[in-house]
Order: structure tokens, then sequence, then C-alpha cells
């Protein structure tokens, strides 16, 4: 944007209406960012029309029943984008010279990271007590869409998008993924190593399309050249422990998932050829993204939480530390 275009932008925009339109782009509706933003319709429209008359070009565009913001939209937006973090961490800096530690964190969280992401929050918060957190749980295919609008300050996952955007990762902790059966279940009377295609062919309980750890499994599964007995899909790892509990099936799992009821339960984890897969958690932002300062610190904070971590997983799971 040439000099002479700055200066009506600087001159006549205001921040509230950066924000209403950052919200309609959010929302994909004038309707629904009224109603996150407690104000009335017409009030959104009347600002939408002054801020793209100011900045001279079409701003939204009917997509179906939605809106989105046309190319001039998405520069105006990624400015906002940078403004708002440049103002975060202002009221960040002022905060910590003012002796109180404050900030905000946005998660992106897939869905068996939540075993896990509550914790390291948790831990982070103890040593910021000022950080306000926000945590959107989804499946792989969510996240990523999250990821390429920039709805988060950060993404836990436990792959890395390959082709979807160009991202920075980083690991952070240990994700394993084995096999779990019922107690009672023939697989677990089986002598271990259980054969992977023994588990292929038992009653199989599989996550939703757009699960990683389906597809990590699931390529497990076709390297060996087998195809899984599936018999149920379910959208969440706790339908499928509920599903194995009452010996509808087996399936595998992230060992994250006994984090809160241990390995002595009815559930039981299995020695199987091939597993557990070893996969990592990763902390992933798009490329070339500035980072709020409280991103920063969390990020930070995490790289120095994988010892702690891999302890708590061997400590549920004795057995795995002869694979970590």
């Amino acid at each position: 944007m040439k000099r002479a275009h700055l200066k009506p932008l600087l001159r006549h925009v205001t921040f509230r209406q950066l924000q209403i339109f950052a919200a309609v782009v959010r929302n994909g509706s004038y309707t629904r960012a009224a109603e996150e933003l407690y104000l009335a319709q017409p009030t959104i429209s009347i600002q939408m029309k002054k801020l793209a008359d100011v900045v001279g070009l079409p701003l939204f565009e009917q997509n179906g029943r939605d809106i989105r913001a046309t190319d001039a939209g998405q520069d105006l937006l990624a400015a906002c984008q940078e403004l708002f973090l440049i103002f975060d961490d202002l009221d960040t800096r002022i905060a910590d010279r003012k002796g109180i530690r404050r900030g905000r964190l946005r998660l992106g969280v897939v869905t068996t990271a939540k075993y896990i992401a509550p914790e390291l929050l948790a831990a982070f918060g103890a040593r910021y007590p000022g950080i306000e957190f926000s945590m959107n749980v989804n499946n792989r295919d969510e996240i990523i869409t999250r990821l390429r609008n920039n709805q988060d300050d950060l993404y836990v996952m436990g792959q890395i998008p390959d082709n979807d955007v160009d991202v920075e990762a980083f690991p952070f902790a240990d994700n394993p993924l084995t096999i779990m059966v019922n107690r009672g279940h023939p697989l677990a009377r089986t002598p271990s190593p259980v054969p992977l295609a023994a588990i292929a062919e038992a009653p199989f309980l599989i996550r939703e399309f757009g699960s990683g750890t389906r597809h990590a499994y699931l390529n497990l599964f076709a390297e060996k050249g087998l195809k899984p007995n599936i018999v149920m899909e379910l959208g969440s790892n706790e339908a499928i422990k509920h599903a194995i509990v009452s010996g509808l099936g087996v399936s595998i799992l992230s060992i994250h998932c006994l984090a809160l009821e241990g390995t002595s339960g009815p559930i039981q984890i299995l020695h199987a050829e091939g597993l557990p897969i070893l996969r990592k958690w990763y902390l992933v932002y798009p490329r070339g993204r500035r980072l709020s300062l409280t991103a920063q610190k969390f990020l930070e904070f995490s790289a120095t939480q994988q010892d702690f971590i891999a302890r708590r997983l061997i400590d549920l799971w004795p057995d795995l530390s002869r694979y970590l």
C-alpha cells in the first residue's frame, strides 16, 4: 500500500471498526458478529459500510448463506491481526512494569491433546497467574482450518500439517499410541506381543474421519497389508473407552487417554506387534506469524516440560520405558 493511501486510513478508521470487521470475518455473518459483540445488526452494517468507503474497495463477498472477506478484506484482516497483537503485547508490557503478570493465550487443541493441554496450561498459569486462557478442542481437520484462519495463538497437534499450511512446529511431549482392550477380551490372554493381524481381525472401534489418531493407525495397518475389522465409528476417545469397557471392541488410543483412571481399571494396554506408535505432541503456528509475548513464553515453558511428561507416562505404564 502506497504511503499516500495510509493517510485516510489513519485519519478515518477507528479501532472499534477494526474489531467489528474481524468479528464479521470470524463469524461469516453480520448477525452472528452482532450477537458476539452485543451490538445491533444495523450498527454492524453501518460501521462496515463506513470502513469499506474509507478503504475504497469491497471488503466482503457472498459465500452461500455466509459472507467472506475479499482479497482487500484479507489484506485488512492481516493488518488487524498484527495491530491486535501489538496492543496485546503493549498491555502485557505495561502490566509487567506495574508488577502485574498479565496476558492472554488462545490454544487450538486436537481432541486427544485435551488430556495433556489443561495440565500444561495449569502449570504455566501457576508460574504466570495473571494469564487468561481459552482452549478450542476439535479434530485435526477443524484445527487445521482454525490454523489456516489464524484463529488462535498456538495449536497443539500430534501430526504436523503436510501440504495444508506452512507452519513452524516444536515438539514438547511424547504421545505414544497403543492397543487397548477390555480386561476380559480374548486378546488379553494372547501371548505377547499380540500379532497385528489378530488386532485387525478383532472388532475394531475407529475414530471419526479427520482424526489424527485414526490416520496414524490406519497407516500402520496399511503398511502391513492389513485392513481392520471396523464395527463402529465414534467421535471421541471417551466414547471409544466406554465402548471398550462395554465389550464392543478394541481400539488404538493415546496412553494419555488413561491419565485420569490409570491402567488398573477395566481397560488393559497390550504389547503388540508394531506398537506403540511413537508420536510427539507439537506446538504449531503459521510460519512467519509474529507470536505474542504470552505465546512466546508458553512455547519456551512447554519445552521445559518434556522430561516431566515422559516420567508421568512411564508411571502410568511402566513398560513404556523400553520404548521411550
